[in-house]
């Protein structure tokens, strides 16, 4: 395994299905941990990996979502990982493998966002100030120093700080760097609703009842009328219903697995 990987591995080891997931922007695999520990999952085989990059791990120099998808994609493949779950632009990268037709298993993806217009707006302010020569790296550091403190309050109480440190924990230039990708990637699709619905695998698209991801009424009918599509709302829970709901998202996970068994 090259240096660049941050892995962590849970479940039981000669599981026959096996389940990579994919932490979001600024995320390692920590963000991971309580949903690998649910018994709703204990049978399975888990691996998660964090996007290189981010948790100061090393970035490719190709950060653009095309070839994440394919790095996560050889890697679900060397892993032996029959189901793909995503978190925020990790479930960008789960969706863009299954379009890219690099996996064909069921994915389950935590809060993607199916257009520009759907980010959050701090993140479309910083890709904004980002782009401002000889402003952009500075702007993202100030902001990283910031988000141990401002994001304290979003998570849950007993996991708050390490939490919240690891979000801090990023090279600045590197999040100026693959968050500009990302958004020239959304840039290129109105909306990725029907990438997603013409790759024709199992999707679960999970959100939290006060996510601050948008979802249009256009994209929710898109949808909604997609037969391979099943939307699920995750009670008291807003971005992160990974770390304030991990049984919900355990027992989708574990459902999703089912379909990879069919």
């Amino acid at each position: 395994m090259s240096e660049r990987w941050e892995v962590r591995r849970a479940g039981a080891v000669d599981a026959s299905h096996r389940v990579l997931m994919i932490p979001g922007a600024l995320c390692t695999t920590v963000f991971y941990a309580d949903v690998m520990a649910e018994p709703a999952v204990a049978g399975l085989g888990m691996v998660a990996a964090a996007l290189p990059g981010f948790g100061r791990t090393e970035a490719p120099e190709d950060v653009s979502m095309e070839h994440y998808a394919r790095l996560m994609a050889d890697f679900a493949a060397d892993a032996g990982c029959d189901t793909v779950v995503g978190h925020s632009l990790g479930a960008n990268v789960a969706i863009e493998m299954a379009a890219a037709g690099l996996f064909a298993g069921p994915v389950v993806l935590l809060s993607p966002a199916f257009s520009r217009g759907d980010e959050s707006r701090p993140l479309s302010v910083m890709n904004t100030v980002g782009r401002v020569p000889g402003l952009g790296t500075a702007a993202w550091a100030g902001m990283l120093r910031l988000l141990p403190r401002a994001m304290k309050d979003d998570l849950p109480p007993e996991h708050a700080e390490a939490l919240a440190a690891v979000l801090g924990d990023n090279d600045p230039a590197t999040c100026r760097r693959i968050v500009r990708r990302y958004y020239a990637y959304l840039d290129r699709y109105p909306s990725l609703v029907p990438r997603l619905c013409e790759a024709g695998v199992p999707a679960w698209v999970v959100r939290g009842d006060r996510d601050d991801i948008g979802l249009t009424d256009e994209e929710r009918r898109g949808l909604e009328a997609c037969p391979h599509v099943r939307m699920v709302a995750v009670p008291d829970a807003g971005h992160l219903a990974l770390v304030e709901q991990p049984a919900r998202v355990a027992d989708v996970v574990a459902e999703a697995v089912t379909a990879a068994v069919r």
